[in-house]
């Protein structure tokens, strides 16, 4: 059988991956990653891919549901016990609400100890994407859900997700440099930082915007004065405890997150310091009490309202049909210069 009379007949049966790669002179697999909207395939091809698919009125096993969208999505969370969690969800709710879109909040435990575990979710809830807040994802949670006809997004993940997967952040690499860089201007030569958890992909971000401002003012970057924490105000409690025990503690510390500052701002109170006169603090966030704290606090706004809008309107777009221009959106940070830094002590 000639080539052509293959393809024919091929095109009578109901269309299948093994149609549309023969159609298109592709590997299934090139297919696959057309439909699950991969970054790794030549424009030309996915155009052509694409054209073939819309002729077969295809849709992918799986994606039925999809087809009939139900209106709900999935913003998943590791824990709502901070001002930061709620300025995301506010912002995915905003976005949400202004499309008629519900919204469904699930938490779930960083150990994973309480079932079901959030790829189950969207079957469980009948809901047509996933915003994923602050997680890491691996390849077989995202072919697990991508397998379902679910859409995904992730922001601030652990690292960045593979397989193309969109995910939202900001600038935290030129946030800790601005950080850095102010509390350099006023004077300070040695700035503690304490981060989140090591494996944090913002967190490594800040502290290496950290290092690069104190190796472009000739400073040597010393391991003493670099914690990582959990960005709690725990974290920042204990961290800044060992930092001002240092037999030469710093004049200033950066603290990952505002929350973080919090707790830097009471080891500093039991130490008997006093801030700015003593001690110098910056946060990062720029959560809404900053402005309330004593003194108010100097820190690193991230937009984190705006990132949660712009994961729910990339998360609406795919489910239009509409791929991201960029897998990755870093949305830019700013300094906020408040009450709680100042020149070092004489």
């Amino acid at each position: 059988m000639h080539r052509a009379e293959e393809l024919s007949e091929l095109s009578e049966q109901r269309p299948t991956l093994a149609v549309i790669a023969a159609e298109a002179g592709v590997s299934q697999a090139t297919v696959s990653k057309v439909i699950n909207s991969r970054s790794d395939v030549a424009p030309a091809t996915r155009e052509r891919v694409e054209g073939i698919l819309r002729a077969h009125d295809y849709v992918a096993p799986g994606r039925q549901a999809r087809a009939r969208r139900s209106g709900l999505v999935d913003l998943v969370i590791s824990g709502l016990d901070s001002a930061w969690a709620v300025e995301i969800l506010r912002g995915v709710e905003a976005e949400c609400a202004g499309h008629g879109v519900g919204m469904v909040v699930s938490l779930v435990r960083s150990d994973e100890a309480v079932p079901p575990s959030w790829t189950d979710l969207p079957v469980l809830h009948h809901s047509d994407g996933v915003i994923l807040v602050t997680s890491d994802v691996t390849d077989q949670q995202i072919e697990k859900v991508r397998a379902a006809g679910v859409e995904l997004v992730v922001i601030d993940p652990v690292d960045l997700p593979g397989h193309g997967v969109p995910s939202v952040g900001a600038t935290n690499w030129a946030g800790g440099l601005a950080a850095t860089e102010h509390l350099l201007s006023l004077g300070h030569r040695r700035i503690g930082v304490i981060g989140g958890r090591k494996e944090l992909l913002c967190s490594q971000a800040r502290i290496d915007g950290y290092r690069a401002a104190l190796e472009r003012a000739g400073i040597e970057v010393d391991r003493d004065l670099i914690r990582f924490g959990d960005f709690q105000h725990g974290g920042g409690f204990r961290n800044a405890v060992d930092l001002l025990s240092l037999p030469e503690p710093p004049t200033a510390i950066f603290a990952g997150s505002d929350v973080q500052a919090m707790g830097v701002y009471e080891a500093a109170r039991q130490a008997g310091l006093r801030v700015p006169q003593d001690l110098s603090i910056v946060g990062f966030d720029d959560l809404p009490m900053c402005e309330w704290l004593s003194p108010p606090l100097t820190t690193v706004r991230q937009p984190l309202e705006e990132m949660g809008r712009i994961a729910a309107r990339m998360l609406l777009q795919m489910l239009d049909g509409q791929r991201p221009v960029s897998p990755r959106v870093e949305l830019a940070t700013e300094l906020k210069v408040r009450h709680s830094t100042a020149a070092p002590p004489d």
